[in-house]
């Protein structure tokens, strides 16, 4: 049977939380150019034929994210190792990335970039409205159970894959709230994935500082997911495809 749940708020029991865990994930994620055009539903097949024809052949690109957990708090960030050594000519430019969760306070501190301009995001955290599903499968070593979610604001239909060993109620990019480690994510039919194919469980050092000085405008919650809307507004108004200015 399909279980339904809506979480508020990415927080396990003290008592779960309190085992010793601790460790770190590298995920490997890749984005496909054209499924993500296939995925807008307000431009018209010519474009999108054109707009593909631009990009030449190439149209995925890999790159490395690190992920560090313990008990109470995770944080994620963009790696610098290469994922692909053949980049086909693309430069990729680094923009400011880190998102940090604390479990035991229910807050988070992420640093996102959107038009080329930084924010750092302060709130309590809120996970999306999950639907629990049924289907299992191994992702690195570790049983995981499937869930999945709809973004109606990002146009994304999102697929994850939680570990049932791991009790850390994070994953990748700014996913939250299933009772375990995200492992895998699928976003709109393959448009982009994110496959962890490393994990270590060990004691962790600097790994989970945050740098002293953080540059960006200080926003909540609420105010970001205006600015994404507004943004992604009027990208469909002018028809053209919102990814290149937000973080996919």
């Amino acid at each position: 049977m399909k279980k339904y749940i809506s979480i508020l708020i990415c927080f396990f029991p003290l008592a779960l939380m309190a085992q010793e865990t601790e460790g770190y994930v590298r995920y490997l994620i890749t984005h496909n150019w054209t499924k993500k055009m296939e995925a807008v539903d307000y431009i018209s097949k010519q474009q999108k034929e054109r707009l593909s024809y631009i990009w030449g052949s190439r149209s995925e690109w890999k790159k490395f994210a690190n992920f560090y957990f313990n008990a109470t708090e995770t944080k994620y960030e963009d790696s610098e190792e290469s994922a692909d050594d053949d980049d086909g000519g693309y430069a990729w430019r680094k923009e400011a990335f880190s998102i940090r969760h604390n479990y035991a306070t229910n807050t988070e501190k992420d640093v996102v970039t959107l038009l080329e301009k930084a924010y750092i995001i302060e709130d309590s955290i809120k996970g999306p409205e999950w639907k629990i599903l049924n289907d299992m499968k191994e992702v690195a070593g570790h049983i995981c159970m499937n869930a999945a979610y709809e973004d109606t604001i990002k146009m994304q239909k999102i697929t994850a894959w939680f570990a049932l060993d791991m009790p850390v109620s994070g994953g990748p990019e700014r996913l939250c709230g299933l009772p375990g480690l995200i492992l895998e994510v699928d976003v709109n039919n393959g448009a982009m994935t994110i496959v962890a194919d490393k994990i270590e469980m060990k004691k962790l050092g600097t790994e989970m500082d945050m740098p002293k000085k953080i540059k960006g405008k200080k926003i909540n919650e609420a105010q970001y997911t205006e600015l994404l809307r507004k943004y992604i507004a009027e990208k469909r108004k002018n028809e053209e495809p919102p990814f290149w200015g937000m973080r996919y």
